[in-house]
Order: C-alpha cells, then structure tokens, then sequence
C-alpha cells in the first residue's frame, strides 16, 4: 500500500561505511560472485606482488592453493609499511586491508606503473574473506595480522593449523600488529593468505588453475626475469595436482617478442617484430599537498609503449593487450591507437606499391580493411604509465584517452621504418605481407560478391550456381542437406538414390587442393574449393557469414577407403581453414557407408540383406549368425567404393535419413585442432613423419578400412 510521501525522510537513508558497502555489493568490485569473481578476487593479491617486480624490488613470487580452499601468495618485495600512518593514527598494514582507496599508487613516488591503482584490491579481498592473514618481513622481523570479515583482531586456532572457524576477537580498543618472529636484516617480503567467504560466494566457486596457469605464464613474459611459482595442494579431481601437490615455476628472460612466438599457433610469414617508443602528455589529477588536502593540478606524464606482431600463413587474429602488465580483454584507447596506426601505415604501403601489387580498376577502388590487416596477426601491444583510467575497477577497458594518439604514432614510425626497410630480409617479408594483405582484401570483396549472386533462385531467376551441382527444390535451410560426393560413378548412383527434395549434390573430381600449405589466394582459384564456397554461398575466411549458409547440413560422402578418407581430411581441412563456424555450429558430417553386405539364404518372401561397416564387426555379425543357425552367402560382397552400390543399397544404408549413419564433425577444443591440422596437413614435414613414427605401433590394421 502506498504511504504518505513526507513519511519518507532522512532517517529511510543507509549509509554504508567502510568494508560494508564491498560486501553488500561485491559486484561493483569485482563482477560476480562465481568462480570469475574468486579469480579476480586473486589477480588482485597477485598484482600488488607483480607492482613490487615492476617497481624492481621482487624477483620470486609464490602461490599457493592450499586444500582448505585458501590461497596463499607470498613475495620477496619490499613489504607493506608496518609504521603507523599520521592521518588515520593505524598501522599501514592495517591501512592497506581496511581503507577503500589507501595505499602507495596514488601520490608517483612509491610506484612508478602499476597494476593495481585504484587502491581498493587488497581491502576488497578482505572484506570478502572469511578470515585474512598476512605476514610481513621487513626490518629484520616478522610483523602479522589477522581479519574476520575484514575487521582486524586475534583467532584462537587450534594446534593443526589457522581455520577461519576458529573463535575470533576483535580489537576494541586499539588494533596491535603482532610481532611473530625475525629474519635477516636483508630479507623483506608480504605473505597474504585468505579464505573467500561463503556467505558472499557461491558454494560452486572454484579457483580455476587452468586459468591461473595461463595468466602467471602472461606475467611472467611481461615481466622478464621475473619467477612465479604455482603450487596446487587441493587434490582436485581433472587438476595436474589431481593425486598430489604439484608445482608448476615460469620465468622467462624475453618479453612481449617471445609472448608473440608462443601465442602463435600457425606457420610464420614473417618474423616477429618488436616496435618500442615513448610519449608524453599532461592530464590533471588531483594530488595531495603539504597540508595534506587533494588538489587538482595539471601533471607529466610518460607513456612506453612495447608491441611485438607478427603475421602468419592463417586469418586468424590474435591481439593481446595490457596496461602495466594487467590484461584488457576488451581493449581500450591503446588497441584502438595499435589498430589506427596500423592500418594507416599499412595503406601508405600499398599505395606506394601499387603497380608491383597489381592494384588495377579491376579491384573497384576497394580500400585496405582493418580485418585485412589484421587477418593471420598475432600482437602483443603494452603500454605502462603511471595512474591509467580503466572503466571500473575489473580493469577491462582502459580509458586513458591520450595513449591512443601516442601509440599510433609510435605504430607509424616504428613499422613504417621496416616497411620502408632496404634490408634485405625485411624488404622480402614486407613484400610477402603487403600480397598477404592485398589477397585478403581481393577475398573479402569476391566473398561478398559471392555472397550476393549466390541466394537461392526462385523459378523466375538464373542461377549462376556451378553446372555440376544438382541442387534440391526445397528452400528451407533446416531441412536441405548438401552430399559432396566422390566421383562421377558415385553421382549416378546418388542421384537416384537421394530425396531430391532435400538433398543436394556436389561432384568432386579426386583429391581437392591442400589448402592448409596454400595461400588464400590459389584455393580461391582452385575449381573445387571455390565450387563448394559458392554452393554453400557464405563465403569464406574472415567473411564467413553462418547465416547465409544455404543447406543445414554438410555431408562429406567419400568411399570407405583409404583414398577416400584422404579426400575427407582435405575437406575437412577446406571447412576448418574457411568455414569453421560450420563445424563449429554442427553442421558438417561425414557419411558412414557400408563395407560389406551380407545375403541371407533360405527364408521366405524378398531377400534380406545385412550391412556391416568394419571387418569385426563382419566376423561378430558372421558368428552370430552361425550360433542362431541362419545361413547367408559365403560370398560376401566387399564395397570397395560408392559407385558398386545400386541406387536402393546407398539410398537404405547412407542416404535414407531413417537407416543412415552420420559422424558429426565437431572441435572440442579449437588451439589443439589448430596444432593436429598443422602436423598433418602443413608445410612442416619432420613433425609430420615424427607423428607417424610414434604413432606406428599402435596402428590396427582393421581400422584403416573404417576411421582412416
């Protein structure tokens, strides 16, 4: 019911102080209480020990998860202050874990770029943990306290070990930083150790160590010689530490140039290159004065940009950014200045080369796209300046609207000099990347031409479909399946055995161009490639547009050989290069016919017949007869391609969607699929010839007939 208006008043107000505002929302600090917001809770302890390696302070940094569900990370830094901070009258310790915005990145002169700026990351871990402890070495002693929801006091642990569940009391008076112990006078270091609570995280929130893997090997090729330890104790079922503690160290001495090499998946057509440069400009921000008042003044400040790229022999891009050596997925002013001056760099190229590149009217005035740059690059772009705005504080967008200006101009002179280059090996690699580039764009706009004559033609229009296809009539996309089919001789057949309402058929003349050591530009003028592009009619590569898709499913129909399953794996190479979002979206399958049929004898009314698709499985059908006393044919007929099939046989055994068989072509995993094309069908013949050597003795010879 609706209440009298001046009832409302000032007394209806909360005000939230302190850590109570983390905890009644904790997705304004960390995104959400899954697993994501568990790991960021851990990015954030982890960068303020990766802030003291970059600050040049920390050389080893470990971490922990123990099997108690806490992490501990520990660092040989500097350690956090333990003298008594003047304004609040509490010791820094007790500052960094219990003050929203406190801490040393906000005045320049502890941290020069950090990671962690906002000030909020270790107090908000706190205040979502069940209980924190931390322990730090500074001063030649070993300084240690503990939180409970973020507030500070003393647990009466019990002799195995700390608990979060152990009695805990609170300081009431004056919060005490414990002295634990000593240390040399040399060493310093924090160790964080905390036990997410439950009451703010789900039940199902796991620290993902797949995850913290991947992002501890990405620091430590930003950081270089900068030693990260991983050690996991929790016994997880799936986990390497699956059946006992395992630990995992990285460090690396190279930096954004090695992070490209590793993160590149296909073969190189150029070399990897490093483009490095500085910039500056102001921007005002408040900064405290003498008597310790926040007051806005206008500041310096310089920018390094480090960007290492190279492209490959594939289209695919992979771009990764960061700011002082946090990642941001979702890119920011930096990406765009990257993206800005490469593109323009690279159109002043082209345009210099013009005639060399062949660029005539023919090409229709088409401009160099960013996705033709960007096709088959893998890059590495960093920035590090002090006090970066992000767009909150996941940190995913950086927001710093100078960098852009900078980074494009550090972009343009330093890849224009090798492009420009009279070296001889830059000069040939620039030369194969600008054809690259070219050929991408000739693609794209062939793709889309494509892609507009290709639509289905109703009664009143001409089809500039390939001759040889014998298209179906329906027009529904879900019902009509395309059959790529080997060979004139199995065409025949097909055609009387397929539903010519829904099933089409394309013809293949042998084995069709290995398009994974081939340039875009000869599989797009190969027959066969570009025959079955333009029936399915969504173009391809970059370009690949799912939803133009003609047919709802793909079926690659090649005889049970081993011929056969050579023409599957080149298609499949075909669909997996330029049209993976089929594959992807379960649309691309490989027909199962049969290997032999049997005839049964003696029994009444038509014959009957019994198809099997391996030899075992001919042996066990053969003896099961035997022991059920039925006869059948000793000449049993062996299929040794689709055209020995008459029209009923394909129709009831491949074809007939009530009998057929289908294996579904699927990737589970894209970055493994990735590496087995390239060891079986790249340029790369040693891996190659190794795979087989290792994979010989296991080799059944009763398989080759069926899986190939």
């Amino acid at each position: 019911m609706a209440t009298d208006a001046s009832a409302y008043s000032a007394r209806h107000l909360s005000v939230l102080e302190g850590l109570e505002a983390v905890r009644k929302r904790p997705g304004m600090y960390i995104g959400t209480t899954d697993s994501r917001g568990l790991m960021h809770c851990l990015w954030e302890i982890i960068d303020n020990s990766v802030d003291e390696a970059l600050a040049g302070f920390a050389k080893r940094i470990e971490i922990t998860l123990h099997a108690d569900h806490s992490v501990t990370v520990g660092d040989d830094g500097r350690g956090i202050p333990v003298d008594t901070e003047p304004k609040t009258g509490l010791s820094g310790v007790e500052v960094v874990f219990t003050k929203l915005h406190a801490g040393g990145k906000f005045g320049g002169s502890s941290y020069g770029a950090t990671g962690g700026l906002h000030g909020v990351g270790a107090s908000v871990v706190n205040a979502l943990s069940a209980r924190l402890d931390v322990q730090v070495d500074r001063g030649g002693k070993t300084y240690a306290m503990a939180f409970c929801r973020g507030e500070p006091g003393r647990f009466a642990d019990p002799a195995g070990g700390p608990d979060p569940d152990a009695p805990f009391e609170p300081f009431t008076q004056n919060s005490e930083l414990d002295i634990i112990g000593t240390t040399k006078r040399n060493v310093s270091g924090t160790r964080v150790r905390y036990w997410a609570d439950r009451q703010i995280f789900l039940s199902t929130a796991t620290f993902n160590y797949d995850e913290l893997i991947a992002r501890v090997r990405q620091t430590t090729f930003l950081v270089p010689g900068l030693n990260i330890s991983v050690t996991d104790e929790r016994g997880l079922p799936g986990t390497p530490g699956e059946h006992g503690p395992v630990t995992e160290s990285f460090e690396f001495d190279g930096g954004t140039k090695d992070f490209v090499d590793f993160l590149s998946a296909d073969a190189p057509l150029t070399a990897t290159w490093q483009l490095t440069g500085t910039g500056k400009f102001q921007e005002t921000v408040p900064v405290l004065d003498a008597k310790g008042h926040m007051t806005p003044q206008l500041v310096d400040r310089e920018c390094v940009v480090d960007v290492s790229l190279r492209w490959g022999t594939g289209y695919d891009t992979e771009v990764k950014t960061f700011v002082n050596i946090i990642s941001t997925p979702k890119g920011g002013t930096h990406l765009v200045g990257f993206e800005q001056g490469l593109i323009k760099i690279v159109r002043k190229a082209i345009e210099a080369n013009a005639r060399r590149l062949k660029l005539t009217a023919k090409d229709g005035g088409e401009r160099i796209e960013k996705d033709d740059v960007l096709a088959g690059l893998t890059a590495v772009v960093t920035v590090r300046f002090p006090e970066p705005q992000f767009e909150g504080q996941t940190k995913e967008v950086l927001g710093t609207a100078p960098i852009k200006a900078i980074v494009a101009k550090v972009i343009e002179q330093e890849f224009g000099n090798i492009l420009n280059s009279s070296a001889r090996d830059e000069k040939a690699q620039s030369a194969l990347l600008l054809d690259k580039i070219v050929s991408e764009m000739r693609a794209r706009v062939s793709a889309r031409k494509q892609k507009e004559i290709s639509r289905r033609k109703n009664a009143l229009e001409s089809s500039s479909l390939p001759a040889k296809l014998v298209d179906c009539r329906s027009d529904q996309v879900s019902e009509s399946e395309l059959f790529i089919v080997e060979g004139d001789s199995a065409l025949g057949t097909a055609k009387l055995a397929r539903s010519s309402d829904y099933q089409a058929l394309l013809p293949i003349r042998g084995k069709i161009l290995n398009v994974q050591k081939a340039a875009i530009a000869a599989m797009l003028s190969n027959a066969e490639c570009a025959a079955i592009i333009q029936v399915i009619g969504a173009g391809s590569g970059r370009t690949f547009d799912l939803s133009a898709a003609r047919y709802g499913k793909i079926v690659l129909m090649t005889d049970a050989d081993v011929d056969g399953a050579h023409i599957r794996t080149l298609l499949l190479t075909l669909f997996y290069r330029y049209m993976r979002p089929l594959i992807e979206d379960g649309r691309v399958y490989a027909a199962v016919p049969p290997l032999h049929r049997i005839e049964l004898v003696g029994g009444r009314g038509p014959k009957e017949y019994i198809y099997t698709y391996s030899e075992p499985e001919l042996h066990r059908k053969r003896s099961e007869l035997r022991r059920k006393g039925k006869k059948y044919k000793e000449d049993i007929q062996r299929y040794k391609g689709l055209g020995e099939m008459d029209a009923d046989q394909l129709a009831e055994t491949t074809m007939d969607r009530d009998k057929r068989i289908l294996r579904r072509v699927t990737v589970a995993n894209a970055e493994s699929a990735e590496k087995v094309f390239e060891v079986l069908m790249g340029s790369e013949v040693p891996p190659r010839r190794q795979f087989i050597i290792d994979g010989a003795a296991s080799v059944d010879q009763t398989r080759i007939d069926f899986e190939a």
